[in-house]
Order: C-alpha cells, then structure tokens, then sequence
C-alpha cells in the first residue's frame, strides 16, 4: 500500500440527535439518515476512537435490532447511490458498471442479504457437554462482541474490500473505524459523506487519508484490526498491534498459479483464464499470477488466449469500455517493466497517460526472471513451461504458499495429486476466482505472507469472540 504522506485527514461522522445510551436517534431508526459533518486533523482521531470506545461501552452496539438497522442502512447507502459509487470506480480505476455489479457493489448486496438472513442463527449460543464430574450443570458458548474495530481497506476492490469487513463488525455489534484507501480518492470520497449520512455515528466513523493518519490510527487501542494490503504495510500493523496486543487478520496477496494439462477444452480454458486474470486490468489478489503448462500444452492455448482477449475487448482493448486501467504511476511503472526483455505473445502496448496496459501473455518465462520473483497484481500472464505434473508441483512448493491454486485437469489422479501434495489458502479445479461467491466457504490464506482465515459471515475473526457461560 503506497500512501501520499501529504494528504489531510477527514473523520466522517455526524451528531446523533438522540442523547439516550442504547436509545436510536430519529434519523437513525428511519434508516441512519443523519446530517453528516467532518472534522480534519490528526489530533480529531485519537478523540473520534475514544467516542467509539464510549459508545461500545454504553452498550448502544448490541443490541440485535441495532445491529439489523446498520447493515439495512448500508444496504439502502449502495442501492440508493448506486450511479455515483460506480461513477467513483470509474474514475479509480475505469471499472466498468456491468463488473462493478458482479465484483463490488452486487458482492456487498448479497453478503449483507446473506447477514440478514442469517445473523440471528450465528448469535444463537451453543449448548455444549458437561462432565459427569459438575452434574447436575449445563454450559454454552455465547458469541459476543469484540469492542472497536478497525478496517484499513486497499484500493483495487474499494467499494468489496472496504464493506464487506464492515458487514462482519457491525453484524457483530461492533464500534468501527473505517479507513479506505487514499489511492483510490473518488470512491473514498464518496463513502466518507455517505457514512455520515447512512450510519450511526456514535458508533461507526470514516477516516481518510494516507501515511500520517494511519500511523495515527494504529496508535490507537483498538480490540480488532483487519488489513487488506501488501506485505510490507502488513508488517507495520503487525508491529503497531503488538503495542496493546490487539488481534490482527491480515488478508494479503501472493502468486496464485494456473496448472493445464492435456485432458481439458483448451478453448473453454482460455475464456476462464482470461476472465479471472484481466478482470480489474489484472488488479485482483485471487487472480491466475502465471500458467504452468507443458511446451505442448502451451503452444495450443497461446494462440487460444489470443483469440478470447481479442474477443473480450476487441483489437485494441484500449478503447474498450469493459478493460481497466492500472491505478496509479508507480503501479504502471512496476509492471511495464517486468515485460522488459520477455517475449510477448501479444499485448505489451503502454500509454503512460492514461495508464493502460494491454492484456498481456509472455511465452517460456524462465522460472528465475523478474516477472516469476514478485506477485504480478496486473494484467500480464507469464507462461512457464514444465516438464511434467512432478515438475510443476516441485515448483509450486518451492514458493510460498499460494493464496489461490487453480488447476485445469479432467484427471481425477491429476486433481488427487494436488489436493493431496500442495498447501494453498483456495484450491479450485476448472474455473479462477470463482470460490469468492461462495458464501459458506472461508477465505483462507496461509503464513508467513498471509495470515487470514476469513469466513464469509458474521462469525468472523474480525468481529466476534466466544464466552464459556
């Protein structure tokens, strides 16, 4: 996460017209609609998170039917101002609408869906056994809440990667600080006047800004914080946390290999592979990071690849409304340079203007090039070739554990052999990325870069405990 240390930092919030503890104010049971207002400066953040601390400890946040009115609010904040967010992610990213629904704005909507749905059922305590020992006698597990959490959100998915750990605090019954990303300015915008107007501001806040007001923030005493980013940032909130031993889940990145062998359509192969890896101009951290084929196998799906990203996005992608662009200067920088030097099947083309990089494939990338030493996070696909599924699982073990493993095989030996010789946070067989719209499987990442273990509800790590009582 690359952060410009001269931004000012806005706290969104608004005064609660109720002065009650536990009691909702008028905007807030018709739906949180609150007059919003900012305050800038550091010294406003160490205030803003101490009033959450009152407010948690009031007991305001839970309450189940508190609970219910903030994720409605939110739901009613993306439905209601659906054109101005994807105007946002258009001019962060050039997301078109149609991917905005499927990947943003739609993925929120069915997850607080999913929330309401379910939440009474995960708070439900759970009776558990007792010993003959302390008979007569009964237990149970009851999930509480943590405190005040905090949500530091990326820039490539800032409308997913901010809300839906927000869905999981306040289902939960948690005060929350939010802080999107400063490298996606349009869409964090947006969310800080329409946290204002849609949320509780007792117990939820908004903070922009960049390097100054997130060190500010992790010098706060927080019971959660949850961390989507890179490595490098990831660190640093480690070593904040450990100051007030605050629980952290990191959700980082890391290179998610595509295996194909012989026994698949390789044409079907090419329209997945290129889905899952150019959607987001390649800015996705469960996108296929390179292909490990057979030089058979390779020759075939080149030309394939080809043809679908022509089909995709026309013959110049760059006048297709439905390809991104990369997000800032450095990131265009870093990735037109890993192409230096490789040989591209097609793609390639750069306009340092606008930021476009073409989908591009590099065919035989030599396993210890500059492309192969770091996660990709762009729209460049590196083929390297294997000599056979020994060698490709040789390899993939030889790295860090994948984020995402993604194998294309009709083989049930082939399949076997990965599920029982590989370690990866996600092992899907047939289709990349897909394993995200699964909303009762977790969102797994492994050490040393990743440490997340996210589920896709409320009983997520960032936003609940369990009492014996």
């Amino acid at each position: 996460m690359s952060i410009d240390a001269s931004s000012t930092s806005k706290i969104s919030t608004s005064e609660p017209a109720g002065d009650t503890p536990g009691e909702p104010s008028p905007g807030e049971a018709e739906g949180n609609q609150n007059s919003g207002g900012q305050y800038s400066g550091i010294e406003s953040i160490a205030a803003a998170v101490a009033r959450l601390r009152t407010t948690f400890d009031s007991g305001i946040t839970k309450p189940y039917s508190w609970r219910i009115r903030q994720l409605k609010a939110l739901k009613a904040l993306l439905l209601e101002n659906t054109p101005e967010i994807e105007g946002a992610l258009i001019a962060d990213l050039a997301k078109n609408p149609a991917e905005a629904q499927l990947t943003e704005i739609g993925f929120v909507l069915a997850e607080i869906e999913n929330t309401l749905a379910n939440l009474k059922r995960w708070l439900r305590p759970k009776r558990v056994a007792t010993p003959l020992l302390i008979a007569p006698s009964s237990a149970k597990t009851v999930r509480e809440p943590l405190g005040v959490v905090l949500v530091i959100a990326p820039w490539n998915y800032p409308v997913q990667l901010l809300l839906v750990p927000v869905i999981g605090a306040l289902a939960a019954g948690n005060a929350l600080v939010a802080k999107p990303s400063e490298l996606a300015p349009a869409t964090s915008a947006v969310f800080a006047r329409l946290f204002a107007r849609y949320f509780d501001a007792r117990a939820i806040a908004l903070v922009e800004g960049g390097v100054p007001e997130t060190t500010e923030l992790l010098k706060q005493r927080f019971d959660h914080i949850f961390y989507t980013g890179n490595g490098r940032v990831g660190r640093i909130v480690m070593q904040a946390a450990v100051e007030n031993l605050t629980p952290v889940t990191l959700e980082l990145g890391g290179k998610s290999p595509v295996y194909v062998d012989d026994t698949v359509d390789l044409k079907t192969v090419a329209h997945r592979i290129a889905w899952g890896k150019f959607m987001n101009a390649g800015q996705t951290c469960v996108a296929p990071d390179y292909l490990l084929a057979t030089p058979a196998v390779a020759a075939a799906l080149e030309p394939l690849l080809v043809e679908v990203i022509a089909e995709f996005y026309g013959a110049d992608p760059a006048t297709s409304d439905s390809y991104g662009r990369i997000i800032n200067d450095s990131q265009f920088e870093r990735l037109t340079g890993l192409i230096e030097g490789e040989s591209v099947v097609t793609g390639g083309d750069s306009d340092a203007r606008t930021r476009y990089l073409a989908p591009t494939i590099l065919h035989d990338v030599s396993r210890d090039s500059a492309v192969m030493a770091q996660e990709i996070f762009g729209p460049i696909l590196p083929i390297v070739t294997v000599d056979s599924l020994g060698d490709a699982l040789r390899y993939i073990n030889a790295g860090d554990k994948p984020l995402a493993l993604y194998v294309f095989s009709d083989s049930k030996a082939v399949r076997r052999r990965f599920i029982t010789g590989t370690s990866s946070g996600a092992l899907a067989f047939g289709v990349p990325a897909a394993h995200l719209l699964v909303q009762g499987l977790p969102f797994g990442e492994w050490a040393p870069a990743e440490w997340a273990l996210i589920t896709a509800n409320a009983a997520s790590l960032c936003s609940v405990t369990t009492r014996r009582c």
